[in-house]
């Protein structure tokens, strides 16, 4: 706001400089109160609502954890947490007005595997860059996935998939939510290990493609647990793996990739955590990670994500979340290269 115009001396009408004598300059100085030592920002964070980018649509997996850690964080640090979903170009779009947005604390971004680890290796004009653009705070939540085909595709189990899909290469499609997605990269990450070729069809979103996969338009996709299990259990899709390390209890019958496909290192699980503009005060971004920690110990917390799938990650400091980064970085960089991923 411009400051009130009582403290300033009016201009002279013919605009030439006010110049105050000394003894008058110095007893104004006397007689004007002591200003107050300017208070840092970070000390008073937060004293107004804090908005959380979450760059897919609503309803979806990455929206529902965002929307768990969202509530919790907002009872903890008694300030509204607004969630702001900006949809495009794979999350990229939302991650990238984020990573503009002021670094005070305000505005955070809702990562995942696909926007942080991913994209980098994939997208040549990636508006973002996720070591540079961003204070990592800590992570939130993993998710594992579910291999599904259409009822109508003769393989019953994963080795069958692998044999059909080498019997025939490029004859099986598979469905993804879009290009880097979860569903994109484990499907990229099963054709390279099992040394076998299927057709990329990529969708806005995974609500489409299941879709189309339950009406057999595509044969195979590997779509998160949450969304997956409606329709496994109504027999509308097959399930053949999961893609955790272990078993699920959820699905105790149901064996691993690693195991059913005889592909051992197989191992995919979705994460998701929270980052900040790069900038962002380190008091602040402490303040968010332990904030996360006392979420994630919550068994309100643990108990909502385990609702949808979801476990809560290891309580972690900013600087381990970012080698977790780091790591997952250079890990999906060397799926896409092998791979020969791209995003047409």
């Amino acid at each position: 706001m411009p400051p009130h115009p009582n403290g300033h001396l009016p201009a002279p009408t013919d605009h030439r400089p006010v110049v105050l004598g000394p003894m008058i300059a110095g007893a104004l100085i006397a007689l004007a109160p002591a200003a107050a030592p300017a208070q840092p920002a970070a000390s008073r964070w937060p004293d107004r609502p804090v908005r959380l980018v979450v760059p897919f649509p609503p309803g979806g997996i990455n929206d529902l954890v965002a929307r768990i850690a969202g509530q919790r964080l907002s009872e903890q640090i008694q300030q509204p947490v607004v969630i702001d979903n900006r949809v495009g170009a794979g999350g990229t779009l939302g991650l990238g007005i984020a990573a503009r947005a002021n670094p005070d604390g305000y505005t955070l971004a809702f990562g995942a595997t696909s926007t942080v680890a991913v994209s980098p290796a994939l997208y040549r004009d990636l508006p973002y860059d996720p070591l540079r653009a961003f204070a990592p705070i800590a992570g939130l939540a993993t998710v594992p996935s579910v291999v599904l085909v259409h009822p109508g595709v003769a393989a019953a189990s994963m080795k069958e998939l692998v044999a059909l899909a080498r019997a025939r290469p490029g004859a099986l499609n598979y469905a993804s939510a879009g290009a880097g997605t979860s569903q994109h990269m484990g499907a990229e990450l099963l054709k390279t290990m099992a040394r076998v070729d299927m057709l990329h069809v990529p969708y806005k979103g995974g609500a489409a493609a299941i879709a189309d996969l339950m009406g057999g338009q595509v044969q195979v996709q590997i779509e998160p647990l949450p969304t997956a299990l409606p329709h496994v259990r109504s027999g509308k899709v097959r399930a053949l793996a999961v893609t955790s390390p272990g078993r699920l209890p959820v699905l105790p019958d149901l064996p691993t990739v690693a195991e059913a496909a005889g592909l051992p290192g197989y191992d995919l699980m979705i994460w998701f955590g929270l980052l900040a503009p790069a900038g962002t005060p380190a008091p602040v971004v402490r303040r968010l990670a332990d904030e996360v920690g006392r979420m994630l110990a919550t068994p309100e917390v643990r108990e909502r994500l385990a609702q949808q799938g979801a476990d809560p990650m290891p309580r972690q400091s900013p600087e381990q979340f970012g080698a977790f980064i780091e790591k997952e970085i250079r890990r999906w960089a060397e799926v896409v290269k092998r791979s020969g991923a791209r995003v047409d």
